[in-house]
């Protein structure tokens, strides 16, 4: 799955001129759904090796935790394991962050949605990726995913609290397909050359692991659910940790065709489910998109071309205001899209480049 990593900004976007300097801050606030992140804010606590104190501002989230591994690892094994087992090093310190610009909060037009029509575009989805062509890794490769990505949350300056959007950046990991190897590289959040994941337990969303899952879409989904109630925050409807998690495959791993088309069916199964008919990804291409809304107001979108139906990203978008979110409606809390996929012979190693 293969795109231009080199796409404008969104068009739909908020000029952000006047950029402000980053500041340190805690995990995006808008990011899928507000009892999620108090649930990673406290797995991050746990990960903390060095406490930084922030008087401007909230305590700044752990890169490790950007989705890659917590929220599979929340849906296929217990979280708790993950972070007895994990180990960070490499660039992962403060002053070796590359700083991030932020500038005003970015916003979109929503979409109409169409409940009746999701279960319709979510077969053809499912029929388009089991159609996708590919040859099975090599033992030893490595999944590559590059992508472009930006949060929104809550900064404080001088107490004064403003709603501000990162400037769109690059994201790289790989994965062993075993799950027990990996690297990240992310603007603002590691040094240039990264940051070692490594973990005792396996990542949940390795490879190895999905292609062992099972392929009937009802199974599929009882896993789903067995295992995310398993590691949930009991507000978040189970419903919802289900469809995130299952948005989680998506984004950061690279599910076999067969199991790919199994999530597509499993999703239309998910009661709440709806169409939506205009999404925008975070390079600005436009798509129809599959979504959920949750409890706090923000509805999850998956994002696909509206011909070939391959999958470009994600994003979060506030469609309702609730009393305990500093968003505005319209607000895009988080943006992703894919600019690649691939199957690579070494850790660091691009697609066309040489081991």
């Amino acid at each position: 799955m293969n795109a231009s990593a080199s796409q404008p900004h969104p068009a739909e976007w908020t000029e952000t001129q006047d950029l402000l300097p980053s500041v340190a801050r805690d995990l995006p606030a808008g990011r899928h759904q507000y009892h999620k992140e108090q649930m990673m804010a406290r797995i991050q606590e746990d990960l903390r090796t060095t406490p930084t104190p922030t008087p401007a501002g909230p305590r700044r989230r752990n890169p490790f935790l950007h989705r890659v591994v917590l929220l599979p690892a929340a849906a296929f094994s217990l979280a708790g394991a993950v972070v007895a087992g994990v180990a960070l090093s490499g660039g992962n310190q403060d002053g070796d962050r590359t700083a991030l610009a932020t500038g005003p909060a970015l916003t979109t037009q929503i979409g109409t949605t169409d409940a009746k029509g999701a279960p319709q575009l979510l077969d053809r989805i499912s029929l388009a990726a089991a159609d996708v062509d590919e040859s099975a890794p090599r033992d030893g490769q490595y999944v590559y995913i590059a992508s472009k990505v930006a949060d929104t949350y809550p900064k404080t300056v001088d107490g004064k609290t403003t709603i501000v959007s990162q400037e769109l950046h690059t994201r790289q990991t790989w994965t062993s397909l075993d799950g027990r190897d990996g690297w990240l590289i992310e603007a603002g959040e590691t040094s240039d050359k990264g940051m070692s994941l490594a973990s005792k337990v396996p990542f949940g969303s390795a490879y190895n692991t999905l292609a062992q899952l099972p392929i009937d879409p009802d199974t599929l989904l009882r896993r789903i659910y067995q295992d995310s109630d398993a590691a949930r925050d009991p507000e978040v409807p189970r419903e919802q940790a289900a469809f995130v998690a299952i948005g989680d495959l998506l984004t950061e791993s690279h599910p076999p065709a067969e199991l790919a088309a199994a999530l597509y069916k499993a999703a239309a199964r998910i009661p709440g489910v709806v169409k939506v008919d205009d999404a925008v990804d975070a390079t600005g291409r436009h798509g129809v998109a599959i979504a959920r809304q949750d409890d706090a107001g923000e509805r999850v979108e998956w994002i696909f071309d509206k011909k070939t139906l391959t999958f470009l990203g994600e994003r979060s978008v506030v469609v309702e205001k609730t009393t305990d979110s500093p968003f505005k409606v319209g607000t895009i809390t988080h943006t992703s899209a894919i600019t690649q996929r691939a199957f690579v012979d070494a850790e660091k190693q691009v697609p066309g480049q040489a081991g």
